[in-house]
Order: C-alpha cells, then structure tokens, then sequence
C-alpha cells in the first residue's frame, strides 16, 4: 500500500493542477512526461514520482483482486488502481460487460482522477504485451468520457510502443483539436510532438514543440520540450544550436536536465553530463541515465557522426524501459542511421 499511496500523491497534484488554466501553469506535463524510469511511471509515478505497477500487481488473479477490492475500507485512490487492474484482467479474458462495469465504477469512486488512473495503468499494462486490450480497456473509457486528453493519450503511447507513430499522430491531433484547456492543449501538443518526431516529420514536431511552448513563461515549465524542439531541428537540418541559445540565454542550468541543454551547447563535456546523469537528485528520480545518451547522439547525428550517434542510441535503449518515449525517440533514429 505504500506504492499506491505515494502514486496516488503523484497523481492527485497533477489531477489538481489540471482543474484551471492557472493550475496549468504549475502542473508541467512535460516534466512528467520527458521521461519515465521504469520504475516509475509518470503518474503512475510519472509524470513525476512515485512507482510502476509491480509485477505482483501485474500479475495478480481475479480472486485476489476480488478480494482487495471487496474491503469496504479501501482508500478510495487504492479501489481505483485495482479496479484499473481487475478491469483490464476481465478485458484479456473476453468479459467485457465485467471490464466495463468496472471503469464505471472507476468514474464514481473519483469522477476528476479516472482517467488519468485508467491512462496510466493501461499503458504500463499494455507494455506486457496484450496491447489490443489495452487499447479496448480506453475505448470504455473513451465512451464513458468522449475525447479525454488523457484516455486519448493512452492509446497513442500504446500505439507509440509498436512504433505506429502516424497512427499515434492521427490520435493526437485530435487531442489537440479538441483540449478544453491550457494544460490539455499543451500536454496534447507536447506528445504529439514526440509522435512526429518519431515518424519524421521533424518540421511539424518542432512546430508541435513551439506550440507546448508558446504559454510557458519558467525555465522549469520550458525545458523539456526545449530540449526535443532541438532534437526535431536537427533532423530538420535547422540551426538547432543556435536556437537553443536564445531559448535559454542566461538561465542557470544546473538543475536537471539543465546539464543536457549545457552539454549540447558545448558547455560540458560528455563525461560530466554522465556524472551528473548520476549524481544529481532530479536526474536520479527521472532517470537521468536514460535520458542522457539520447541527447548526446543527437549532437552527434548534428555533427555526423553516425557511429557515436548509433552507439549512444543503443545505449539509450539498454537504459530506458519500453514504455519511455526516450525509448520510442532512439528506436526510431537507429531505424534512420
């Protein structure tokens, strides 16, 4: 129950901050979403802490999961989590009137929290293969919610994993088309970003990124997607570099992931960007490690050197979990050196 209860912190002060345009500010999708360590899956840390759904919970039966959740005292965020899990059991077994009944009891136990929950959830579930399920279980939810930022999202991480990245494409530009807010529109805008990134399309992936940062007025809420405007540019053959300058000018970067943005400005060497990777505090709670070589081979496809870059790609890969979109970014470039 520990897990549950620091996920569910996570959780409710992303969910809080997502009620108004002036939480939207505070609550930085980006930071949540620019990496997950595998052991901790943005809300589910994720976005910014707390933990993945365990293999003990993963792989919990349906007369355990009875049993949790037939304890009447069960805090209302640990029902929600166990009934994201029974729900997606019954959906792998073909009992869909059971998995449906239990997404619309997620949506009474928390009527605001669920489908972030079910986002979350899923997307880690479906990491374990069974991704049609997944994609069903957020169709429930979809139809219980039509056009949820969060549920939409979902399905395009889950396509994002099988590398269908213009399917993923095609999901969000409909999340963006239809945000109701600030913060949706720029989670919206950020993911679809790394989708089009992922395929290609580097022009509309750094415009994409433009766009998530056209409302961002802190160093804190700007950087992440700072970082990947730089990666979609330098596949855009733009002056990738020197853009980043100006973004960050003067900024004090030493908070992470500052060092990366200093390394790709040529104010760090590849090894202190290492140590910092794994020394400095926010870079151990969003894997540091993970996100760091990924940016060191794209400054090396800037400078083309296709063999660094190749390596440090791999490197990310062995680093970063399957359901990272640091992950999904370096698959799709050792797919184009």
């Amino acid at each position: 129950m520990r897990y549950l209860k620091s996920l569910t912190l996570a959780l409710f002060c992303g969910t809080a901050a997502m009620a108004g345009p002036a939480a939207a500010q505070g609550w930085d999708p980006t930071a949540k979403e620019f990496d997950r360590n595998p052991a901790s899956r943005r809300s589910i840390e994720d976005s910014s802490g707390g933990g993945s759904i365990t293999p003990q919970q993963r792989n919990a039966t349906l007369d355990q999961l009875n049993k949790i959740l037939s304890v009447s005292s069960l805090p209302a965020s640990d029902r929600l989590i166990y009934l994201s899990l029974r729900a997606f059991h019954y959906t792998r077994l073909g009992r869909e009137a059971e998995a449906q009944k239990d997404v619309a009891e997620m949506t009474k136990v928390l009527p605001t929290a669920w489908p972030v929950v079910l986002h979350f959830a899923t997307a880690s579930l479906a990491s374990g293969g069974d991704r049609a399920s997944a994609l069903r279980l957020l169709d429930y939810g979809l139809a219980r919610k039509p056009g949820d930022i969060s549920l939409v999202v979902g399905q395009a991480e889950i396509h994002m994993q099988i590398s269908d990245h213009m399917r993923a494409v095609s999901l969000l530009d409909g999340a963006v088309g239809g945000a109701q807010s600030s913060g949706d529109r720029q989670y919206a805008l950020y993911m679809r970003g790394l989708a089009n990134f992922n395929a290609g399309n580097f022009a509309q992936a750094s415009d994409d990124f433009d766009g998530t940062l056209a409302t961002r007025t802190t160093l804190k809420s700007r950087i992440n997607p700072t970082l990947w405007r730089y990666a979609a540019q330098v596949r855009a053959k733009r002056d990738a570099r020197g853009i980043l300058t100006r973004a960050v000018g003067n900024e004090n970067l030493y908070e992470w992931p500052g060092p990366i943005a200093k390394f790709l400005l040529g104010n760090l060497s590849p090894g202190e960007l290492e140590v910092a990777a794994e020394s400095d505090d926010n870079a151990k709670k969003a894997n540091g490690k993970c996100m760091a070589p990924f940016f060191v081979g794209m400054d090396a496809v800037r400078r083309g050197d296709r063999q660094r870059a190749r390596e440090q790609f791999q490197l990310t890969q062995a680093r970063c979990s399957t359901i990272t979109s640091t992950n999904w970014a370096a698959a799709s470039e050792l797919k184009r050196l």
